[in-house]
């Protein structure tokens, strides 16, 4: 298994000028992205309501949720992320990567510009 990490900036969608520059493990796995609390805090994301989740143990957990803009490698979207707790791994997940219109490369360990689909 590869890991692959990628340099983001993400912004508050509705304050541009908030902006931070963050490293996230790509994730095709989880179905949304998760960025740490005190740095949505910081970006004045206004949290959008709660989401469940199943952790890998099994276990389900309920996190807030907002919305921000993601950048990668000069592409950008707009992203449904979880306030993060401290103990998280920060990642990018399968919906941001795909809007952004990357696929993972697991040969390369990089990630591929295939473009948006419009099937």
């Amino acid at each position: 298994m590869v890991l692959i990490y990628v340099k983001v900036r993400v912004s508050n969608h509705v304050k541009p000028k908030l902006r931070t520059e963050l490293e996230l493990l790509v994730d095709t796995g989880s179905m949304l992205t998760w960025i740490p609390r005190k740095t949505m805090e910081g970006l004045d994301v206004t949290l959008r309501g709660t989401r469940q989740f199943r952790t890998i143990e099994g276990k389900v957990i309920k996190r807030e949720k907002g919305v921000v803009a993601v950048e990668c490698e000069g592409l950008e979207t707009v992203a449904e992320v979880v306030f993060a707790d401290e103990s998280y791994e920060l990642v990018m997940e399968v919906t941001t990567l795909e809007s952004l219109g990357f696929r993972v490369n697991p040969l390369t360990g990089k990630l591929d510009y295939i473009g948006l689909l419009a099937v």
